[in-house]
């Protein structure tokens, strides 16, 4: 399955470090970046063909949270799935509320990024 994945993250070496990752993952065709929930929401808009979206929660402008809600009162949104990424796991049950379908902890291990990817785009 070839997948286009947005990585949504405002730290620039994370948002390289899971480029990185990705690029071991054979279903993985193409990577978006996107700085803030904001400019991946303008992302969203014109690319529609994104399969995943990994996301950070801590972000300024608008952070996983915020760009949760507004990506999710969206309909047409539903079927892509949001792995969120964080160092925080005292928010995992407020991701899960505003429509996350998973949460991995940071730092990333890959085996478990590609396990869940699998799971969510199969």
């Amino acid at each position: 399955m070839a997948l286009k994945v947005l990585i949504v993250d405002d730290d620039f070496i994370n948002r390289k470090l899971l480029q990185t990752l990705l690029k071991k993952n054979k279903d993985v065709v193409e990577m978006l970046e996107a700085e803030n929930g904001s400019d991946a929401l303008d992302k969203l808009k014109k690319e529609t063909d994104i399969n995943l979206i990994l996301l950070d929660i801590m972000m300024p402008i608008v952070d996983g949270i915020e760009f949760l809600k507004i990506f999710r009162s969206d309909m047409k949104n539903s079927h892509i799935p949001v792995i969120v990424l964080s160092t925080d796991d005292t928010r995992k049950t407020e991701v899960f509320d505003n429509g996350a379908n998973d949460f991995l902890r940071k730092p990333i291990k890959e085996e478990e990024l590609f396990a869940k990817m699998t799971q969510w785009t199969s």
